[in-house]
């Protein structure tokens, strides 16, 4: 075990985290997993053939196998971490969006979801992709090892190593032990959206980007698919023009999502609910532990007490880095007030942003 590991799991002495049979739970753009749980409760014998389907259309990565031992210690005091991302891949049916790069796939997206003790309440912390940051050495084949860096763009990550490599990077930089993993790519998250019939939301004012295909005026929208994936998407032409202002419209889109999901009435509609859940399994990668349907429903259930009023969603403390204007690295001691803050299952301090580059953008407050 490195050192590092070591240090991580001092500081998680006397609260290392039980693997309870209880329901496993989380995600993110987590409308996926909550419709799955409404193919459970439905219930009745016709849908053993759903299950197989379903089944069938989950991929999965053994996180816990790829990364052995050498991780930061697992704590019991009631609360879950979960590592969401949201896939860049170029390849197949996300060409449209850009010129494939040899098959190879970005982090276009990704948060750390921490579910407080009870599961009623959650912070998100959400990492720029061009975080400039320490990776660790990762597996990237059979008896094939990339060695690693001392700074590194964060979304590097998953291109060189996959899921497992970008769950080694954040539990480097957290000194967290992620508990479950949860990735979505491009195509499925336009399928998701369809199949719930849009997402109603209103902005504040116009968006209008090329490289996404966005042309929102200001008022009351119902987006489908295509639209959705390009308002999260959307970077130039709202706020500073940075990933920093994307986030924030990230953060209110998903608050924006959680408030219609809550409220549709799918579970009233069968047919409505099964071609979600078909849509969204198809969408989902997740950890082993979830890569069922019976999982990931119970996973669901537990997310279901957490309307968007509960979540406390910031970006990572950062600042833009000195050497590269387009890049951004940590604060040290604002980072670490956040990792400690969710190791200990405390709400994050609102001090630990006060001084962050992220989080000031006005984009947040184009989508209500």
């Amino acid at each position: 075990m490195s050192e590092d590991s070591k240090v991580r799991g001092r500081r998680a002495v006397g609260r290392g985290r039980s693997r309870r049979k209880a329901p496993e739970r989380r995600k993110g753009v987590r409308v996926a997993a909550w419709t799955v749980a409404g193919v459970v409760l439905l219930g009745g014998a016709g849908l053993g053939y759903f299950y197989v389907k379903f089944n069938g259309n989950l991929k999965t990565v053994d996180i816990d196998q790829a990364l052995g031992k050498d991780r930061p210690a697992n704590i019991d005091n009631g609360s879950m971490d979960i590592l969401v991302l949201g896939s860049d891949s170029r390849g197949g049916a996300n060409g449209e969006y850009g010129e494939d790069d040899g098959g190879s796939a970005r982090s276009d997206t990704a948060m750390i979801v921490h579910l407080y003790e009870g599961h009623q309440r959650a912070s998100v912390v959400s990492i720029p992709r061009d975080t400039m940051a320490p990776r660790p050495a990762c597996a990237v084949g059979k008896g094939k090892t990339n060695p690693g860096s001392a700074r590194s763009q964060f979304n590097e990550a998953y291109t060189i190593g996959g899921a497992a490599c970008a769950v080694k990077t954040v539990e480097t930089m957290s000194g967290i032990r992620m508990d479950h993993y949860l990735e979505v790519d491009f195509t499925g998250f336009k399928k998701i959206i369809d199949n719930l019939g849009g997402v109603q939301l209103t902005t504040t004012k116009p968006i209008k980007d090329k490289d996404s295909h966005l042309d929102l005026q200001p008022g009351p929208h119902k987006l489908n698919g295509e639209q959705a994936l390009g308002l999260v998407r959307t970077r130039k032409s709202v706020g500073d023009g940075t990933d920093l202002g994307r986030i924030q419209l990230q953060q209110a889109f998903i608050k924006a999502l959680i408030k219609q999901v809550k409220g549709i009435g799918v579970f009233d509609n069968p047919k409505k609910l099964l071609d979600l859940a078909d849509s969204a399994t198809k969408a989902l990668t997740t950890d082993k532990a979830l890569g069922d349907v019976k999982s990931l429903m119970g996973f669901a259930q537990g997310l279901q007490g957490i309307d968007s009023e509960d979540m406390h969603m910031i970006t990572l403390p950062v600042v833009y880095d000195p050497r590269d204007k387009d890049r951004v690295v940590p604060l040290a001691k604002e980072s670490k007030m956040v990792w400690d803050a969710l190791l200990a299952d405390q709400p994050i301090p609102a001090e630990a942003t006060e001084k962050s580059t992220g989080d000031k953008s006005v984009a947040g407050s184009i989508v209500q």
